[in-house]
């Protein structure tokens, strides 16, 4: 059997800056199967499923399902469904959550203040132990049921907080797991691993093994934060901060970055402005505006300026590009070279350069 994410595994496809881009997330618990949108081909009312996207639409909120793992019977007898709210911003991270009988009360939401943090006192707090999400939406790309619901099952028996997510991009990554409060994925998760990354969680830090990146930047920014940790070995979540991403003018290829062999591939949507986010997802593939390859004088380049809450800051270069073997990007796609975040510099600025400062 043919599986993207063994593909993308003996390619040694980069996991950085890959995470889905979210600064908060809605979880809604729906029991059952999931089609492969599973907001609207599920036991949750569709239009109710229509409805939720169109109202997080541009407000930085992303929608997904959830489910206990376990076996998924063809209930329909599910009188209470349990809600997640997630905010991910460093130094503002929170997670807020209720049990309603009927999930129609989320379209109720402010999404607007929700994508901004301000949740305005809404719900309960949640204090438990760190919420961890596993992909295992086999409709979606097999992959995900095929390694995610294994790795959902031995957390759950360890006792962790999981619970079983429709989708968090990256199919050829699975299984892929997702942290919160801080909002850092993980790809190519083993048992251990995502162990650590629950621990780390726990105490304020993250594991930068086999670390996507965190949802609440772009996937530049998310490449930036990860290689200024990698060159200060800062595992602490929230001492970094984006303070901005600059989209550079573009360049001709250079020696160290020429033109991938040709190969087909698909047209590159419109890459976002600075500090937004890909508020939901809802095509069949995993093609986030970063996960496609654009070569020669269009592939994008950016500078990222990051903060530390101890007064430092950097300047990182990052560049889109597609210089890796044509792979799938799901389980049944064509073989197209994958996008991947290269940071090519990391340079040290001074705070009158950039006049940094930490966003809590």
């Amino acid at each position: 059997m043919s599986l993207c994410a063994t593909a993308s595994r003996e390619a040694a496809e980069p996991l950085a800056g890959t995470a889905a881009t979210a600064r908060t997330w809605l979880l809604v618990e729906q029991t059952g199967p999931w089609g492969a949108k599973a907001l609207t081909a599920s036991h949750l009312d569709p239009a109710l499923g229509r409805a939720l996207e169109a109202a997080a639409k541009g407000t930085g909120v992303r929608v997904a399902l959830i489910r206990r793992p376990g076996r998924h019977a063809d209930r329909h007898d599910a009188t209470r469904h349990r809600l997640f709210l997630a905010h991910t911003a460093p130094g503002r991270s929170w997670i807020r959550t209720t049990t309603v009988a009927d999930p129609q009360s989320a379209l109720g939401l402010d999404f607007a203040a929700l994508g901004a943090g301000e949740h305005g006192d809404l719900w309960e707090p949640y204090t438990g132990e760190p919420l961890v999400l596993v992909c295992t939406n086999g409709k979606r790309d097999r992959c995900c049921a095929l390694l995610g619901r294994p790795l959902a099952a031995d957390l759950a028996a360890a006792g962790t907080e999981v619970w079983e997510v429709t989708h968090i991009g990256g199919h050829r990554f699975a299984p892929t797991l997702f942290v919160l409060p801080y909002g850092y994925a993980y790809g190519r998760t083993s048992p251990s691993l995502a162990a650590d990354a629950v621990a780390a969680a726990r105490n304020g830090r993250i594991a930068l093994d086999h670390c996507r990146g965190r949802s609440t930047w772009d996937r530049p920014a998310q490449a930036a934060d990860l290689a200024v940790r990698e060159l200060l070995g800062e595992d602490r979540a929230d001492v970094l901060d984006v303070v901005h991403t600059d989209r550079l003018p573009p360049q001709a290829p250079t020696r160290s970055q020429p033109p991938p062999p040709q190969a087909p591939t698909r047209p590159q949507a419109p890459a976002p402005s600075p500090g937004s986010t890909s508020p939901h997802d809802t095509t069949s593939r995993d093609t986030a505006p970063h996960d496609t390859a654009v070569t020669g004088e269009e592939a994008p380049a950016w500078t990222v300026t990051l903060a530390h809450s101890d007064g430092r800051a950097w300047r990182v270069t990052v560049e889109q590009r597609a210089d890796g073997a044509p792979a799938p990007a799901s389980c049944g796609a064509p073989l197209d070279p994958p996008a991947r975040m290269a940071v090519t510099a990391v340079t040290a600025v001074t705070a009158t350069e950039d006049s940094p400062t930490l966003s809590g």
